[in-house]
């Protein structure tokens, strides 16, 4: 009796810590998981129990598993109990239920989910153990809601910063992009669900996405765009893959031979399923011969897709055969029976909205902040003596777990700035809240949701003058000014690309008319993509930067800002002074019409400002601590090595401040005097490490010397170029510490 009465006291007491906005995550000691090897993919082992499942399937069957049988499913086929293959949205965690026939919401009241950061974010962390807890945990609420496939991760590269989905994608690098993809398909397929790696490939705008024809060398392919697909594939046994919707070299994606069979299955081996994207597809047997296996679409009558009726009428012009047919039926099931959707044995469960879902989310958000700028030592904020507190701007208490056109959470939790202030300061610090600036929008042609066009949505950037005197007078009657700005995911959104590089809402006005009457004024940017706050780090003291960072957002950027957390973010990209100092920008070629052509060729983001010596607002890798670090004693294990051998690097960091911190420790290759035309530094590995103060650790990277090579046209092979080589260890792209230099024989 007295231990169900202690379960009643306890369960009661779970309920009430649970409470929307006042769970206490804990913050003191932060866990990772280690990242465990891929679940071995061999669809071979399969191929007697499929193909006596082929062998009983009519022709409409087998068709009606190639194509959308709903908005987020194929057809199966019950009396054989071969299930629908479902599929669901993930960038941000798993998306609400849609109804079977249309986008509108299902309505049910079990699809709460949690919201995690997006992928800038998890980025931002460097920290490939932090993607494989992003991709494991929402992997598991997946299961929970019983789907085969998370159309997940996004790992284009980012070309401009003015990507809509800049926000979605983790990086301008292909080395960081490859070491963040594979632990979060690791992560996901752990939990017997696919995923989706997508867009496949070089889709790298939303102007024009569903036309355009990417024209792109075929070194810089292999070097920046397809390194992390490759390994996608490769190191982490991806299971299906998404094909983009704009063209390559004159063919679309989803029916392009060279990508999905010669490069794709035949060069690198994959043996899942390519599905499209929705409504990417404009052939029938081109597209199923070419490699599509499942066509995906928007609404309208499914018997109408490609892969449908029309398929049925070419098998029976005899235009395409019942083996090609066979052939991604197979695949299909292959992937199905991987896992365990057809017999279902000890498939995992799954878990959703757990508490210990929103502490992954929480521990992602935590180490994706930025800190940029701290020249007065505001941070971390010092409560004592402190009585009141302006928190100022709309972003304060902008959510956007929804918002936008694409995918996003319904989530019963998502701690706003406020919130999070509200949560973490001590109950009598006065916290006046002032909007600011308002959210507003201008009607264009955007409002069309289905037209894709250059210019996003186009906002109202004159201040309105009450809002803005109510911010003025709360910070000039407040020891402290805390502004959120940025951006938001109506701004920044799927299908269309923002004008320019320019903070909307009339923010900038605002923030320097707040600095004026306070002094002591923290700006923090809430953003998934650059933008030109120029005239802020010229004139603020303290600058930090936040993401659209999750369901325990709001609590992370507190604990940041009360120093309870130590910032250990990185910029993952390159923020420019001005937009034309980008390379697509500077080459003039974004966005392009019927074609755009990639002329900066492999000199993407910081490749191109630092082989052209411009100056950027933040370099890539760039963030700073509330501690400081020292590199020394830069070692390798030799002086010359072969092709064959893999580089060791070994360096020690001293925390020499007073509180503990992570700091990315980054290693930079050059290849002085090569034969070769090359960026004039590369990302070749790096660690994140935490050094208590007062504390040394020592670092050692291990490089395979593979990883130097470039990709020879001529040969059609990768390349390790004999010579000497500058090996250099910095904690940015242009903060280096220490240099050596190796030799290739």
């Amino acid at each position: 009796m007295k231990n169900y009465l202690l379960s009643i006291v306890l369960l009661i007491f779970v309920f009430s810590s649970c409470k929307e906005n006042k769970t206490e995550i804990k913050t003191a000691a932060i866990t990772h998981q280690k990242i465990p090897e891929p679940i071995p993919f061999n669809a071979a082992v399969f191929n007697k129990k499929i193909d006596s499942l082929i062998a009983l399937m009519t022709i409409e069957e087998k068709i009606g598993m190639l194509h959308g049988n709903s908005m987020f499913a194929n057809g199966g086929v019950e009396r054989l109990g071969i299930p629908e293959l479902k599929m669901a949205d993930g960038p941000l965690g798993i998306r609400e239920e849609i109804s079977r026939n249309s986008w509108a919401t299902a309505g049910w009241d079990n699809d709460f989910a949690t919201y995690y950061p997006a992928a800038g974010a998890v980025a931002a962390t460097w920290n490939p153990e932090l993607s494989y807890t992003f991709g494991n945990s929402v992997g598991q609420e997946a299961r929970a809601r019983n789907k085969d496939m998370l159309l997940s991760p996004a790992i284009n590269i980012i070309r401009t910063p003015l990507g809509g989905r800049t926000y979605e994608y983790f990086t301008e690098d292909p080395f960081l992009n490859k070491k963040l993809a594979v632990p979060f398909i690791i992560g996901i397929q752990n939990n017997d669900v696919m995923a989706c790696v997508k867009h496949f490939a070089v889709n790298n705008q939303e102007t024009n996405r569903g036309t355009v024809d990417v024209l792109v060398d075929e070194r810089t392919l292999r070097e920046i765009y397809l390194p992390a697909f490759e390994a996608s594939v490769k190191d982490a046994n991806a299971y299906s893959l998404m094909g983009a919707y704009n063209k390559f070299r004159g063919d679309y994606l989803c029916e392009n031979d060279l990508m999905l069979n010669k490069i794709l299955r035949d060069e690198w081996g994959f043996q899942g399923i390519v599905i499209s994207d929705w409504a990417a597809v404009h052939s029938t047997v081109k597209s199923l011969k070419n490699g599509l296996d499942i066509e995906m679409g928007t609404p309208k009558p499914f018997n109408e897709y490609y892969l449908a009726d029309k398929l049925n009428a070419a098998y029976k012009a005899g235009e395409i055969s019942e083996e090609e047919i066979n052939k991604h039926v197979k695949r299909i099931l292959g992937v199905l029976f991987q896992i365990k959707a057809i017999d279902g044995k000890n498939r995992t469960k799954g878990s959703l909205s757990t508490e210990a879902h929103f502490q992954d989310s929480y521990n992602v958000a935590a180490e994706a902040i930025v800190l940029l700028k701290n020249d007065k030592n505001i941070l971390p904020l010092k409560v004592d003596g402190i009585k009141s507190i302006a928190v100022i701007g709309n972003n304060a208490t902008k959510k956007n777990a929804l918002g936008g056109f694409g995918a996003g959470v319904k989530t019963k939790r998502e701690i706003t700035p406020l919130e999070g202030l509200q949560n973490r300061l001590p109950k009598e610090i006065n916290i006046k809240y002032a909007e600011g600036y308002l959210e507003r929008y201008l009607k264009n042609e955007n409002d069309q949701k289905e037209k894709v066009t250059l210019h996003g949505p186009t906002t109202v950037n004159k201040l309105d003058k009450a809002t803005l005197d109510k911010a003025i007078n709360a910070a000039k009657n407040s020891d402290i000014a805390i502004i959120f700005a940025g951006s938001n995911r109506d701004y920044e959104t799927e299908a269309s690309d923002r004008q320019d590089l320019s903070l909307p809402f009339g923010q900038d006005e605002l923030i320097q008319k707040v600095m004026a009457v306070n002094p002591n004024t923290i700006v923090v940017f809430i953003a998934g993509a650059p933008f030109d706050i120029g005239s802020v780090k010229d004139k603020a003291s303290t600058i930090v930067w936040s993401w659209f960072n999750g369901s325990e957002g709001g609590n992370a950027l507190a604990d940041v800002i009360l120093g309870k957390i130590n910032p250990s973010g990185k910029l993952p990209w390159t923020m420019p002074k001005n937009i034309n100092d980008s390379p697509a920008h500077a080459t003039k070629s974004f966005p392009g019409n019927k074609t755009v052509e990639y002329k900066e060729e492999f000199l993407v983001g910081y490749r191109w400002f630092d082989t052209q010596n411009l100056e950027p607002l933040y370099p890539f890798g760039f963030g700073l601590s509330y501690t400081n670090f020292e590199f020394s004693d830069l070692k390798t294990n030799k002086a010359t090595y072969t092709e064959k051998d893999t580089i060791q690097i070994s360096f020690n960091i001293k925390n020499s401040g007073k509180i503990d911190g992570k700091e990315v420790a980054q290693l930079y290759v050059s290849k002085p005097n090569s034969i070769v035309k090359r960026a004039a530094q590369e990302l070749k590995g790096f660690q994140k490490i935490l050094v208590k103060s007062g504390t040394s650790e020592k670092v050692t990277l291990q490089i395979p010397a593979k990883e130097l090579a470039y990709f020879n046209v001529i040969k059609n092979n990768w390349i390790v170029e004999k010579g000497t080589y500058q090996l250099k260890i910095g904690n940015s792209s242009r903060d280096i510490k220490k240099e050596i230099s190796i030799k290739i024989k």
